[in-house]
């Protein structure tokens, strides 16, 4: 697929087919991730896997808040057949910028103004999202409630160093999966209103 057309044709995927993703898919997805940008080259990221229905049935029973009831977007998120959860380690980064070509003290919060970590852990995730859409398949990326993270932590054993900055679902679009979230309730912003060339200009 040309670039463009994998640019064009991403968007966010709620509800899929109970088709599995291929295993080499799943491997191309992977591999193109850890080739995004990351300070320092620190690859300070992780992706937890799953494919198989028993830990996907593991990931929502411990991400979705008690109480929750049924809806259309959790019904249609679950339906699934593979999620990738990327995960990134501040404590990387750190480590990183202690070493003798970076020189900062390895007890020193990192200077940066944004945290590094967890931007580079959405670069990896948007290259998994746009490689599924090369493949013929959707994705969608979205948060893990605050208060269920210890419980994510817990079910799948992931340290403490790790973060999760979202996870991914992804697989064949339902064929009757309609465009749907805020994409189809709000315009795209003029491109003009956005970019500000030389100097800012309201």
């Amino acid at each position: 697929m040309e670039f463009q057309t994998v640019v064009d044709r991403r968007r966010m995927v709620r509800r899929y087919q109970a088709e599995p993703v291929a295993a080499h898919t799943i491997d191309r997805m992977l591999r193109n991730a850890v080739r995004a940008p990351n300070a320092g080259f620190t690859q300070g990221w992780a992706f937890l896997v799953l494919d198989e229905p028993r830990d996907l049935a593991r990931f929502w029973a411990a991400t979705t808040p008690p109480g929750t009831s049924s809806n259309r977007w959790l019904d249609g998120m679950r339906s699934a057949p593979l999620i990738i959860v990327p995960l990134s380690s501040k404590a990387a980064y750190v480590r990183r910028y202690a070493e003798s070509d970076k020189g900062w003290p390895a007890d020193e919060e990192p200077r940066w103004a944004v945290p590094y970590w967890h931007v580079d852990a959405g670069m990896a995730a948007l290259l998994i999202l746009q490689t599924a859409v090369d493949e013929g398949l959707g994705g969608c990326l979205f948060g893990l409630p605050p208060d269920r993270i210890q419980a994510f932590r817990a079910e799948f054993g992931v340290p403490d160093e790790y973060s999760p900055v979202g996870a991914v679902t992804l697989g064949h679009p339902e064929a009757s999966a309609q465009a749907s979230g805020s994409a189809t309730r709000r315009p795209r912003v003029p491109l003009e209103e956005l970019v500000h060339r030389g100097q800012w200009r309201s």
